[in-house]
């Protein structure tokens, strides 16, 4: 791992810049000083900031792109067949993944706040970043998502404060280096590189204990995993979610639409009503961590948080609408861990509508096969189930799982699921079965976001 102080005003070139992520690390990068140039397959929304912002890219690989490189940044999806990447390798370029990137510039700010946890970061993230923008307070933001306030998932500020997602895949947030830490929750996600449980919680551990005894570790003491967590440093420690906690929230409510409010309040006596534009339970405690973050590591008053959140628009692939046909609507959301799904189906069980159709492609065959039980409860709340074939994700069909094991999992506990190998083949079924006033829910992080849009094609 390179030391980024070595390289100050070295030319850096990043292999897939036009990804969300990688686009906003670029912006960063050059903001703090680095040469940056990049190259991608094709342009995308992102290349037009980096173009505004002097960044140059080339559509199309090539070794020629990085002649004069110092380093390489590279995206999950390059592989070493690619031939910016086999040429770096073959002439001792130092490469850097993404993740491994976004800790090293860490050490370029003196306030670091990160945001872990298995699940809800990005949502946490970006509220948080709302908070601050209408705070008046500058930092620089890297969300793992599309953030309509944010133009992207990037926000490059001028001050020593630095907020970003912090992700345990592959232990990259170790690589952190973090003054104030939220951990939402710990959860058995990602065993394609972790052996078991109990590493994904030693590995949160490790992190935690990063912490300087100066720094503030703000933990959701409704999880179990997450609430055993305590910092080496002896560091302050806040906590919220449940009833002994120093915050939690009370006086839930929804409406017609699935959207909450509640009353978020402290144990010394700090109360305030919050009202989201976003469905779901647990997009109020979402909301409640991203408060606790404003409220006591930068000191914004609860008031200017409430105000925030009242404008709050989920990032993309959250909950997100995707149009609507024969009166029928249809949302996406990303979730697909057993635990994400129970959760986005508990908020769109909140929204209005007749007939619940949810089309889940799970990503991953290890996931598949490690989940299976536990997705196979996970669905009580939808009405029909439809599984397509399996996304493979980062992993190699070995043959040993299908989708139709995940749809007779499910079918032990709920009798809801079909197997329908192809969206085409779920589009026909459901333009024969659906009604106005019904809802359809994709959900996971594979290409079902692409895919769905055949629904609406004749």
């Amino acid at each position: 791992m390179i030391d980024l102080s070595e390289f100050k005003g070295k030319h850096f070139h990043f292999i897939g810049i036009g990804g969300c992520s990688m686009s906003g690390l670029a912006l960063i990068m050059k903001h703090n000083g680095f040469k940056v140039t990049g190259s991608d397959i094709k342009e995308s929304a992102y290349t037009a900031r980096l173009k505004k912002a002097g960044i140059d890219y080339t559509i199309g690989h090539s070794k020629e792109n990085i002649y004069d490189a110092d380093a390489v940044v590279y995206s999950a999806a390059i592989k070493p067949i690619n031939p910016e990447y086999a040429y770096a390798t073959a002439n001792g370029i130092p490469l850097i993944e993404r993740s491994k990137l976004l800790g090293l510039l860490s050490s370029e700010y003196k306030e670091v706040t990160c945001i872990s946890g298995c699940h809800g970061k990005t949502t946490i993230t970006s509220m948080l970043a709302l908070i601050m923008q209408e705070a008046g307070r500058d930092s620089t933001v890297h969300v793992g998502g599309i953030v309509d306030f944010l133009d992207g998932g990037i926000k490059i500020g001028h001050s020593d404060v630095f907020i970003t997602e912090a992700c345990e895949y592959v232990k990259s947030f170790l690589t952190m280096k973090p003054k104030y830490i939220l951990v939402n929750n710990i959860d058995d996600d990602h065993l394609d590189c972790y052996k078991d449980i109990n590493e994904i919680f030693d590995t949160f551990q490790e992190f935690v204990n990063k912490l300087p005894s100066d720094g503030i570790f703000v933990k959701n003491d409704s999880d179990e995993l997450a609430s055993k967590l305590v910092p080496a440093s002896g560091c302050r420690v806040v906590t919220y979610g449940t009833d002994n906690s120093d915050w939690n929230i009370d006086s839930i409510e929804f409406d017609d639409r699935g959207f909450g409010s509640c009353n978020i309040y402290s144990k010394d006596g700090q109360r305030q009503h919050v009202k989201l534009n976003v469905p779901g339970t647990y997009n109020l405690y979402n909301a409640l961590a991203a408060t606790v973050c404003a409220h006591e590591i930068f000191g914004i008053d609860l008031e200017t948080c409430a105000m925030a959140l009242d404008d709050y628009s989920l990032a993309g692939r959250r909950f997100e609408f995707v149009g609507e046909r024969d009166g029928v609507k249809v949302y996406h959301d990303y979730a697909h861990h057993p635990s994400e799904i129970q959760s986005c189906l508990e908020g769109a069980a909140k929204v209005k509508h007749n007939k619940l159709w949810v089309v889940f492609q799970c990503n991953s065959y290890t996931r598949a096969r490690t989940l299976k039980e536990k997705y196979g409860v996970s669905f009580s709340l939808a009405d029909e189930v439809l599984v397509p074939d399996l996304y493979p994700g980062r992993d190699i069909d070995t043959g040993d799982i299908h989708a139709t094991d995940l749809v007779d999992e499910i079918n032990k506990n709920t009798h809801n699921a079909k197997y329908l190998a192809t969206f085409n083949e779920i589009k026909n079924y459901l333009l024969r079965n659906w009604n106005e006033g019904d809802m359809v829910l994709t959900l996971g992080s594979g290409d079902v976001n692409k895919q769905q849009l055949v629904f609406f094609e004749d």
